[in-house]
């Protein structure tokens, strides 16, 4: 009987154990498709686990982060007040939850929230700076204002503060003080397009043309697709009487966003100044086209087609006007000029009394008689200034948000840094597309594995893991446990090396790196000479790398096995282009800038087109300091449709470009 009540004792622990193993297994793989931005995937897991262990706070933590990255700012908020309520003591989760009150405007909650994480560490000063900005935007201006004193007074040195105190100011119409504590930042961090931007609204505002010129050209140099930063440009330009730059602003504004309204509006104006009147009148058209009712679009429209002889054109666009706004005496005078030229003298003589019974009633005093009908039209018609028909429209659209600093700010991959490697090639269940171009990725001897063992889901080569939506992770779910009752009774060795390496891909796809691992070693001690195996392992542990380096662990050991492997891959498949990159990936990650460029052009050497590792190499060349070799090649991935390179390469040359 005691027997008996030992062994049930020490079953009832090996299966408690064995649950243990099982959450903290989910956890860990939750986290790393956490880290590398498989969000989908990783609700999946902490789901599980809070249906395990619902009193854990982790998971609701880690299932709100999910959330907030899939733009569900109302289920992350619910998550993080779980975690809250389970563990009142973890800063970060109040910092989460406060940045899903923002993106929801619930600024006063977000407020109450920072209060907290500033009571617990008062030393971070992203609290601080949030908090300003909340109070901002809840029109507490004088308690923002205390905020950014205390940041500037701790961090003298975070230009953002200056940026902020800026906005503030504005939001205060005080431009003043705002202009000067814009340039406060920018000595400080001269490398902000936004602040830029900025800067130069204000001094757009107070008509100081050639300083927003300057202060937009810098701008433009930072983040050069920002149609608006063209748009005010050229108006500057323009008052400037620089118009041959005005119109190449106007060029490349619509040559990067060929509908955008104000720029055809603005363009057609300095057509018309310029005499370019047939191409003037083709942006009129796209106008109207646009907005049919905008009325100072088709008078200007009109005015060009009596100037190109088109005087029936001109009178229709001349009526369309006159007849929402019947007092518009410009407009009666050049429709009455037009039927004179056509010869329709009593119509021209008509026109012409209106101007002058409008005129004389005007300085009489006469006002007619309206229903209440007929003065609300009329008073929404007058909110359209007739008398500014001819005059340019400034873009006020883009008025610099500032950013909330926080590790939640957005999507990691948004926040991603530009200057960041591509990632390692491996093994993977999802094709691989470069960029913009049509790309798969090809290796001989996955092909031939793929003939010749005919796994369930054939295997690619990829670069970096893709993310999964639901359908795709619960089919991946299922062939890795397919593959399981497979491996469970095959006794064929052959088949076992196929099984176990299908199902190490399909682990590492779903971002289970531990299980990886573990079955390419099971693998590896059957088949002792499998360089796929050898590849995809040294991939496995370097992402297990990425993720323990994140949280603060030593990694050395890791980076050893997989240089391990890639080496012994690299023996076993010298003329594999892959295995070179992935290797170079590893020593560039280690600092040895040298190293990681001899290996990139081993991999060139083998394939001319190899974009990936030209992206690369270059990086590496910059981060030794030879820049000019290293944008010769990102120049070369962004030919081959690595259109990323050509911001990096932005960043590294030598100056802002010329002003035209």
């Amino acid at each position: 009987m005691k027997r008996k009540i030992a062994l049930v004792f020490f079953a009832l622990i090996s299966l408690i154990a064995r649950a243990q193993f099982n959450v903290d297994r989910l956890m860990t793989s939750g986290q790393i498709a956490l880290h590398y931005e498989d969000y989908v995937l990783s609700m999946q897991y902490f789901n599980q686990i809070i249906s395990l262990r619902p009193y854990l706070y982790q998971p609701w933590q880690y299932r709100a982060i999910a959330k907030y990255y899939l733009d569900d700012y109302v289920g992350a908020e619910e998550d993080a007040g779980e975690a809250i309520s389970l563990n009142p003591y973890i800063e970060e989760i109040y910092d989460l939850r406060a940045i899903s009150r923002i993106r929801q405007s619930k600024f006063q909650e977000a407020i109450a929230d920072y209060n907290r994480a500033i009571k617990i560490n008062p030393r971070n000063r992203n609290y601080w700076y949030n908090r300003a900005a909340c109070r901002m935007n809840n029109k507490d201006y004088a308690g923002a204002h205390r905020d950014i004193d205390t940041i500037v007074t701790r961090w003298a040195n975070y230009a953002n503060a200056y940026t902020l105190n800026a906005e503030i100011y504005l939001h205060e119409k005080d431009t003043l003080k705002a202009a000067d504590w814009l340039d406060k930042g920018l000595k400080l961090d001269p490398y902000d397009a936004n602040v830029w931007t900025m800067r130069a609204y204000i001094s757009l505002s107070r008509k100081k043309w050639r300083e927003a010129d300057e202060f937009l050209g810098k701008a433009i140099h930072l983040k050069p697709k920002n149609v608006d930063n063209y748009l005010n440009r050229a108006i500057a330009r323009v008052n400037l009487n620089n118009l041959r730059g005005a119109m190449a602003d106007y060029d490349l504004a619509l040559e990067l966003d060929p509908n955008n309204f104000l720029g055809h509006y603005n363009r057609r104006l300095l057509r018309l100044q310029l005499g370019d009147d047939n191409r003037a009148i083709a942006d009129f058209d796209f106008i109207i086209k646009m907005e049919p009712a905008n009325f100072m679009a088709v008078f200007n429209r009109g005015i060009l087609h009596e100037k190109t002889g088109n005087i029936r054109a001109a009178i229709d666009d001349y009526s369309a006007v006159i007849k929402q706004f019947p007092n518009f005496w410009v407009g009666l005078s050049y429709r009455a000029r037009c039927y004179r030229r056509l010869g329709m003298t009593a119509k021209a003589e008509l026109d012409e009394f209106k101007i002058f019974k409008s005129q004389m009633d005007k300085r009489l005093g006469v006002q007619a008689r309206w229903s209440r009908a007929k003065l609300k039209e009329v008073r929404k018609r007058s909110e359209i200034n007739m008398d500014k028909y001819n005059q340019m429209v400034v873009s006020d659209e883009n008025e610099v948000a500032h950013e909330y600093q926080s590790r939640y700010r957005g999507r990691v991959q948004d926040n991603s840094s530009s200057t960041s490697l591509m990632p390692m090639f491996h093994l993977s269940l999802v094709p691989y597309a470069n960029g913009i171009r049509s790309y798969q990725a090809f290796d001989r001897d996955v092909e031939q594995f793929n003939r010749v063992a005919k796994p369930i889901n054939p295997l690619y080569v990829a670069c970096g893991n893709a993310q999964l939506d639901e359908t795709r992770s619960k089919r991946y779910f299922g062939l890795a446990e397919s593959l399981s009752l497979k491996i469970g009774t095959n006794k064929n060795n052959t088949e076992l090396r196929a099984l176990l390496l299908q199902r190490a891909v399909a682990y590492s796809t779903l971002q289970n790196f531990d299980a990886a691992i573990a079955d390419l070693t099971t693998l590896l001690s059957i088949d002792s000479v499998s360089a796929l195996a050898y590849w995809h392992r040294a991939v496995c542990q370097m992402a297990m790398s990425g993720f323990k380096a994140s949280n603060g662990a030593d990694v050395k050991l890791q980076e050893v096995g997989a240089l391990s492997d890639l080496n012994r891959a690299i023996a076993l498949q010298p003329q594999n282009a892959y295995l070179y990159y992935c290797r170079a990936n590893l020593y560039h990650n280690q600092g040895n800038n040298d190293k990681a460029i001899a290996d990139y052009s081993s991999a060139i050497k083998l394939d001319t087109r190899f974009a990936e590792a030209y992206f690369n190499r270059g990086l590496s060349y910059v981060a030794r300091g030879d820049r000019s070799q290293g944008v010769k090649d990102l120049s070369k991935a962004g030919e081959l449709g690595l259109y990323s390179a050509y911001n990096i390469i932005k960043k590294n040359s030598a100056s802002p470009a010329k002003k035209q």
